[in-house]
């Protein structure tokens, strides 16, 4: 009988580098509408609630499709999988910029564009397992993840400038092509996996309904599932009402922006240090626990805080931290759900945030002061954060990461 044979390619920083954009292309998509809200109401004749729920659209899409992707991308690989949904997103992306005057259409685009969003957001632990050992997954993760920060930054930043020289339809048009280019980049150089795979675990995963089952009958999922539905619901409402959130206490809506940016550019330093950091120590536990622990002043100071430079200070805080455990926990459920496949385990985590992120974003408007301040859920809010960081302490170590040579 032939021993299989394990080897690490350098091909798969190139694979990395063109999924990473494809990442980034599908975050800037999401939040074009962020910064140009009002703009966009005028243009189209609609409500702000309308062109909101642009962006809403993929938190709604994303519970029904998450599973659906998981499967496929589990099923037939990151080439087949992963590349439905570059293909759909090029499709809907041109779509959205072909009839950019015409809200109804747009409206459509960006929920084709939602259908696509699982298949890619779905599928990073899968495609760090396919190409990188196992002492690199957690930085593998935090580069793509980064990249899908960058995206958001990139959106709200280049958006109002496209905005005025193009027009809506001009920035949707824009956009549309990057998408298009982005989508033919990927197709071409990414591979589903090397000729051999980095290490031995990745040789053997249940199928996905088995998986399914397999998770959650693992404690140390059940508590990861309930921590990401408490975080990743609180960051989705946070962002979402970000200005609201800072208005009540005088800040501007560009101290709102300059917030929203400051906040992004955390998230993108953390995941270039903290993932990095889980790699080389081969650890996780310790790094969520740091992570939840630390970014909860961070939510504090943006509920209370009075000053500008504190604020940004608080932002940048719960940015660093909050978006650096991504990667590390997603990786952290692909080896403690072994042998369940990564896109599903992944795909568990992000699907409990969307459910939470909706709730949270009502739950805030709902719960709002007859002065505008949403500083009532905010409390709530930091109460849950105080239970995540007890869940936190009651993981266990992933014994793949400490056993691994």
């Amino acid at each position: 009988m032939n021993e299989q044979t394990y080897k690490v390619y350098g091909y798969r920083w190139i694979v990395l580098l063109f999924y990473s954009l494809i990442q980034a292309v599908m975050q800037m998509l999401w939040i074009t509408f962020a910064p140009i809200t009002g703009d966009a109401a005028a243009f189209y004749n609609v409500s702000v609630l309308q062109i909101g729920f642009l962006a809403m659209s993929f938190m709604i899409v994303y519970i029904f499709v998450s599973i659906p992707a998981s499967w496929t991308i589990d099923r037939f690989g990151i080439k087949i999988g992963v590349g439905l949904g570059v293909i759909l997103t090029a499709i809907f992306g041109f779509t959205r910029g072909y009839f950019g005057d015409n809200y109804k259409m747009v409206m459509i685009a960006m929920i084709g564009l939602g259908i696509a969003q699982p298949f890619i957001l779905n599928s990073i632990t899968a495609l760090c397992a396919k190409w990188f050992p196992l002492d690199e997954r957690a930085t593998a993760g935090g580069l793509a993840v980064m990249a899908q920060f960058a995206g958001i930054v990139v959106g709200m930043a280049v958006t109002p400038f496209l905005v005025i020289k193009f027009g809506i339809p001009g920035m949707l048009n824009v956009y549309g092509i990057i998408t298009v280019i982005c989508a033919v980049l990927f197709l071409i150089f990414v591979k589903a996996a090397p000729p051999t795979p980095p290490a031995e675990v990745d040789t053997e995963r249940t199928l996905v309904f088995d998986g399914l089952k397999h998770i959650f009958k693992q404690r140390d999922m059940i508590i990861l599932i309930t921590i990401f539905f408490i975080g990743l619901g609180i960051f989705n409402a946070v962002t979402t009402w970000i200005e609201q959130i800072v208005a009540p206490r005088g800040f501007s809506i560009v101290q709102a922006g300059t917030l929203g940016g400051i906040l992004m550019l955390g998230g993108i330093v953390g995941c270039l240090i903290i993932p990095v950091l889980s790699d080389k120590l081969r650890k996780r536990k310790p790094l969520i626990i740091l992570c939840v622990l630390v970014c909860t002043p961070g939510l504090v100071g943006m509920t209370f805080v009075t000053s500008f430079w504190l604020l940004l200070v608080s932002g940048f805080f719960f940015g660093f931290f909050f978006m650096s455990v991504a990667p590390i926990a997603f990786q952290y459920s692909a080896e403690v759900s072994y042998p369940a496949p990564e896109a599903t385990s992944q795909g568990l985590l992000m699907l409990a945030g969307q459910i939470s992120g909706i709730i949270f974003i009502f739950a805030m408007d709902m719960f709002r002061t007859a002065s505008g301040s949403m500083t009532p859920f905010l409390i709530v809010m930091i109460g849950l954060m105080l239970i995540n960081i007890v869940l936190s302490f009651v993981l266990k170590e992933s014994t793949m990461i400490t056993s691994e040579q």
